[in-house]
């Protein structure tokens, strides 16, 4: 598994966009760019048909141009007001504040903490919650805030109220649930729209909800894969980032098949939380466009 970083021997700024296609968005985006002598240095379109929507991610190299980035997004809100686009523009080494959601199983948890020390997925992680005390060494070993907070079986809205406002004080821009075993309630899910991003232990839309694996054992079938896609209010039912299969055989057991689907689960994981982190992912109503 491989990870496409963006060169930081040249800061960058990242522009991301998406707006009802027409003539002229390209043109538009580019003279504006041009004008200000911004160098581009990658650049990737798409246009969904069906919705007429289109989508650009763009980044430009900054020590071509000859004003900050302030000004930047001063020049351009003029375009974007225009095509009354949806935008953004940020620097590239500019890195998201993630909080990550985990129950007992570590090994998706253990994948992110690697990444994020060695600096292969580039975030600031300012902390781990949990409705169990099980993974607590390991974070506190990467140094690394821990905060248990147990999930009443009978009622759950005093304990995610607590995350909640955990997740708030932090100031969080992503949660990533790591195998966290919790539906999380509907006005949760409202509160950060796109913003929360699982590992499902199944290729979805197929064995939705609890124990995915049975469902498949049960069911004979020859791959079992892993799902990475935002949370909403329906259960397992968001957009969808990224996903990947492995190869099983009639004489795996359940436990067999557990084993082969986590490394497809940290993979998974892994290449849907750099495509967020690095703005490459748009939500088109319940599908996305992932510039990859």
């Amino acid at each position: 598994m491989w990870i496409w970083k963006v060169d930081m021997s040249s800061e960058h700024y990242v522009l991301k966009l998406a707006c009802s296609d027409r003539v002229g968005i390209v043109a538009a985006v580019s003279t504006l760019i041009a004008d200000l002598n911004g160098w581009i240095v990658d650049a990737q379109h798409h246009t969904d048909l069906p919705t007429a929507k289109f989508f650009t991610r763009q980044v430009v190299k900054v020590d071509t141009m000859s004003m900050g980035l302030d000004e930047f997004r001063d020049r351009f809100k003029v375009v974007a007001d225009e095509f009354e686009m949806d935008w953004l523009i940020r620097r590239a080494n500019e890195k998201k504040r993630v909080v990550i959601l985990v129950s007992k199983m570590d090994h998706c948890l253990n994948n992110l903490l690697y990444r994020w020390r060695t600096g292969d997925l580039s975030f600031d992680l300012v902390g781990v919650i949990s409705n169990h005390d099980d993974c607590r060494e390991l974070v506190q070993w990467h140094g690394v805030p821990y905060v248990h907070i147990p999930i009443s079986k009978t009622d759950k809205t005093a304990g995610f109220a607590k995350v909640r406002e955990q997740v708030d004080q932090w100031g969080t821009d992503t949660l990533v649930l790591a195998r966290y075993m919790q539906i999380l309630p509907p006005d949760f899910c409202e509160a950060y729209p796109g913003r929360i991003i699982n590992i499902h232990h199944s290729f979805l839309p197929s064995f939705v909800g609890a124990k995915p694996y049975h469902q498949a054992y049960e069911r004979g079938v020859k791959w079992v894969g892993a799902t990475c896609h935002y949370v909403t209010g329906e259960l397992d039912a968001g957009p969808i980032i990224e996903q990947d299969a492995t190869r099983t055989h009639h004489a795996h057991s359940v436990e067999q098949m557990i084993q082969l689907g986590r490394n497809t689960e940290v993979a998974v994981l892994t290449r849907g939380v750099h495509n967020h982190l690095e703005d490459r992912v748009f939500i088109n109503g319940n599908k996305t466009v992932v510039f990859a």
